[in-house]
């Protein structure tokens, strides 16, 4: 309610409390964190809201008719508190003193300064080192998905025909905050769904359209411009809008991004990014990120890629002497774009000038091919201007160096003198009352004072007037100090504002510069990921791929696993073929076809790959049906989530597409499942795909399909057990040795006898049926049945065969 703050008593609200309640209610839906001295204060609900969520003591602010819970972070700190109630899904609205205590009339005027969001921060203290997206989502025809990164300036759109394309999209760029429009925000099911996938902050904003294109983009471009210059008080400072086609790149939905582990880990700590990730600065991380995102499928750009990345693992010394330097830099985008917007303070430019240091030794390195911008004018005038170490924030003073304005120089001369005479002051009082301990101090309550201790007051002067008594100690004061005084508080207030001025002039002659810093950003952010690239390469063993229209992969390794264990490296080569892979359970089945597609994706960033050669096709897309997964909350089991990702498989694989099945039809009963994953193979065969398919069903193994090829990891029963090897070899597995993967699994032995038993008698049954329809086929001659009473008896044949137990079928 405006106006109204939880508290107890009759009186109006004192008038610190009504300032804090009319900014409070000018931004509803932000937690107000308001600038008391030292200390951020939140009052009322909102007070009540900050101690829950930080774990703070709940104090009171009374005064004589009124008492309102009170609760606040202290300045210092502000940093790890705010980036701590940001995680939480809070929106904060930062109320700072925009004026001194001295220079206020009555009540310290308090302003909004910034609004802070988790998608929309540009603060460097606050923000990962990853890519910090707003995305928002409109409807049409189809969905409208605007991204913008406010940090960096990157601002982009695609319209996406289907939802399952927008869920991949979003997985792929993992928003910090998404705004939705009116009629998502309506959906109740659309929304639940949503947040159960996406659990970001959701947030409104106007979805006016904007620009060109189809609506529903327009609509979501419109969204994401309107709620950040709300949040950046009006500047924004972005790129051009970047229209998008995902269609331009290798498809990698979500499910695959998921398998794949490529940006979050399903077990372990480790994913493909973080294996791959040896950049030395923050848009280097960010671009490695981008490439993962959207593989490319040109072969011109790829072979530039792997050509840049070949010269860095030659070249070692070139290679450790870039990475040495690029150690050194900043986050040369992002602070950029704090300057566009007049938010950089003397830290940034102090990084900025540690940063253009780097760049004559880079420019050596690499000569004047790498492209650099020449930025040295203002690296001169920065280490002209700046102190050493420059403070935190500009009101602390003490930035700019002597001799860099003549103006301050002068005033700090002034100011200079004026101290020297309150040193001088102390010696001439001693001289002149015989009084040896008489000093000079300073306090921020009575300004500067003479103190006498005890011994001596017979001998103070009667022109000293007292100011203040403690026990032992008087202290006094002279008219000619406190005039004085005042003429040092001006100079020193001079001396901030003219610092101020000077700080201002120097960042406006920076932010000239911006496009240049921009440029060298992405200039030494390539160079980064190149050399991360080469250092991986060459610590790990990787190779050059080339491209062609076979896959052949000579001693193949899975990236993240053989950084965990020892890994047993195995070959693969297809053209357009079902390649069937059994064997038993943790013989590395899985692993097997995630190496074969990480090594496929690694190839198409432009990255060297772990094998000892490698020939690949271009793939247009990368499709994975790996591991069990379900949704039961929105009541889908773990064989609906297993049939709706290979119903996607089956609608958008091309001849040109990579697809990794792992265990398909398992989730049901063995006939429907031998039934599934034996249909699935048909399609996949017919569609002429890159396929792997891992399976247990060694019905799919006598399949008669001209481009099908059996592979198995080696595994073998010896006297303490089964042992596996981890190698592929050709042809089928002989058993899927399921009772023996049991017994190693601890099952008591009884269990295991008996199920060995049953799996015999099951065996039994099952081949007296199998020549039960022999029998018949042997009785029949096909020439004297009619077509009907052929395909009667096809039918009573197949119905025997299947009608047999199929324990030895299922491992």
């Amino acid at each position: 309610m405006g106006g109204m703050l939880k508290g107890e008593g009759p009186g109006p609200l004192p008038p610190l409390l009504q300032q804090y309640v009319e900014l409070r209610d000018r931004y509803p839906d932000y937690l107000l964190l308001f600038q008391v001295g030292d200390f951020y204060e939140c009052f009322g609900e909102d007070a009540e809201r900050l101690a829950r969520a930080l774990g703070l003591v709940l104090t009171h602010k009374t005064s004589k008719d009124f008492t309102t819970p009170m609760a606040g972070i202290p300045l210092r700190a502000f940093d790890a508190y705010a980036g701590r109630l940001l995680k939480m899904g809070f929106r904060l609205a930062i109320a700072d003193q925009v004026e001194s205590a001295e220079e206020a009339e009555g009540l310290v005027r308090r302003e909004v300064t910034q609004l802070l969001t988790p998608g929309t921060l540009v603060q460097e203290s606050l923000l990962p080192r990853e890519a910090n997206y707003l995305a928002a989502i409109a409807t049409g025809d189809g969905w409208g998905l605007a991204l913008m990164d406010v940090s960096t300036g990157e601002f982009k759109g695609t319209f996406l025909r289907s939802k399952s394309a927008l869920y991949d999209e979003l997985f792929r760029h993992r928003p910090a905050e998404v705004l939705l429009a009116p009629e998502l925000l309506e959906n109740q099911a659309f929304l639940e769904e949503f947040r159960k996938r996406f659990p970001v902050m959701l947030s409104e904003a106007p979805f006016a359209p904007e620009g060109e294109g189809p609506l529903a983009l327009r609509r979501a471009r419109g969204a994401l411009l309107a709620y950040a210059q709300r949040t950046q008080g009006g500047s924004l400072s972005l790129q051009p809008f970047r229209p998008y086609d995902p269609g331009a790149f290798m498809r990698l939905p979500e499910a695959t991004l998921r398998a794949l582990e490529v940006f979050e880990p399903m077990r372990g700590q480790d994913t493909l990014l973080s294996i791959l990730d040896e950049t030395r600065t923050a848009p280097g991380r960010r671009l490695l990120q981008a490439w993962l995102r959207h593989p490319l499928l040109d072969p011109g750009p790829l072979e530039a890629r792997l050509s840049r990345v070949e010269g860095l693992v030659r070249e070692g010394s070139l290679r450790e002497g870039v990475r040495r330097l690029l150690f050194r830099l900043s986050d040369l985008e992002r602070l950029a774009t704090r300057l566009e917007l007049s938010r950089a303070g003397p830290r940034d430019l102090g990084a900025l000038r540690r940063s253009l240091e780097v760049l004559p030794e880079l420019w050596a390195l690499l000569g004047e091919e790498a492209g650099l911008p020449d930025l040295t004018p203002l690296l001169e005038e920065l280490r002209a201007a700046l102190v050493e170490d420059p403070p935190p924030k500009l009101s602390e003073g003490h930035l700019i160096r002597p001799g860099y304005d003549p103006e301050l120089d002068a005033l700090r001369r002034a100011h200079g003198e004026g101290v020297a005479y309150f040193a001088e002051l102390e010696e001439r009082e001693r001289v002149r009352t015989g009084i040896p301990t008489l000093k000079v101090g300073y306090n921020a309550v009575f300004g500067y004072y003479l103190e006498v201790t005890r011994p001596y007051y017979e001998r103070v002067p009667p022109e000293y007037r007292p100011v203040q008594t403690l026990k032992d100690r008087q202290r006094y004061a002279l008219p000619e100090m406190r005039e004085r005084e005042r003429e040092l508080y001006r100079l020193e207030a001079l001396i901030r504002r003219r610092e101020e001025e000077v700080f201002l002039a120097l960042r406006e002659r920076a932010k000239k510069e911006a496009e240049a810093l921009r440029e060298a950003a992405r200039i030494l952010a390539e160079l980064d990921v190149y050399a991360a690239l080469a250092e991986v390469a060459v610590r790990h063993g990787y190779v050059r791929p080339r491209f062609g229209d076979r896959l052949r992969i000579r001693a193949g390794r899975h990236p993240v696993v053989e950084r965990r264990t020892e890994f047993v490296p195995n070959d693969l080569e297809m053209a357009h073929d079902l390649v069937l892979v059994t064997g038993p359970n943790m013989a590395g089945k899985s692993t097997f076809l995630r190496q074969t597609a990480l090594i496929a994706l690694l190839a198409q960033v432009g990255s060297f790959v772990p094998a000892e050669e490698a020939e690949l096709p271009l793939f247009d897309g990368i499709y994975t049906r790996i591991g069990a997964s379900d949704d039961l909350a929105g009541g889908k089991s773990t064989f609906m989530v297993e049939m709706e990702e290979v119903a996607l498989i089956l609608r958008e694989a091309t001849e040109r597409s990579l697809v990794l099945l792992d265990e398909v039809g398992r989730g049901t009963s063995s006939l429907d499942g031998v039934a599934i994953a034996t249909a699935v193979a048909e399609a996949l065969h017919e569609r002429r795909c890159y396929g792997l398919f891992a399976t247990h069903y060694f019905e799919l193994t006598a399949l008669a399909l001209p481009r099908l090829k059996n592979l198995h990891v080696a595994a073998k029963e010896e006297a303490g057990g089964l042992v596996f090897y981890h190698q592929v070899l050709p042809g089928p597995a002989s058993k899927s040795y399921g009772v023996e993967v049991a017994s190693l699994a601890g099952l008591p032995q009884g269990v295991v006898e008996r199920a060995r038993a049953l799996l015999r008698a099951a065996s039994a049954r099952r081949e007296g049926a199998l020549e039960g329809v022999l029998e018949r086929l042997l009785a029949l001659d096909p020439d004297r049945l009619t077509p009907l009473e052929a395909l009667r008896l096809l039918h009573e044949l197949r119905a025997l065969a299947l009608g047999a137990p199929l324990g030895s079928m299922k491992g």
